[in-house]
């Protein structure tokens, strides 16, 4: 299975404990770049690849920032307020993003390994 910087852009899923979340992968520059730019709502996550620090200017509601190392284990989670600056973090590879709340509800915090699928295809 190939690492999230390595996918594509487009939708996969992510697993978190029992969970199974719809998941958008940002790994070219210009998807990273527009990230949740624009949108009012996120359904599932977004995961920025490669990825150490984020910001919310301009954004219109407040996001759950998750910290990922090279292995998607969880460095960090913090809540982040549209108009933020977010501190890159130490061995930070990736960084995942939800709607403000949604990674208490999915369990996730700092020691919490993910898993990053392709969207299934039933042929």
């Amino acid at each position: 299975m190939a690492p999230p910087e390595h996918r594509p852009d487009g939708p996969h899923t992510l697993h978190v404990n029992a969970h199974r979340i719809p998941l958008e992968v940002a790994a070219s520059y210009k998807a990273r770049t527009r990230g949740l730019l624009g949108r009012d709502t996120i359904e599932g996550a977004l995961l920025l690849t490669p990825a150490g620090s984020v910001h919310t200017f301009r954004m219109r509601f407040a996001i759950d920032v998750a910290y990922l190392d090279r292995n998607l284990r969880v460095l960090a989670v913090v809540t982040m307020p549209p108009g933020r600056l977010g501190l890159p973090r130490l061995r930070s590879r990736h960084v995942l993003e939800a709607a403000a709340g949604a990674m208490a509800g999915w369990g996730l915090r700092a020691g919490t390994t993910v898993q990053v699928d392709p969207p299934r295809t039933d042929r």
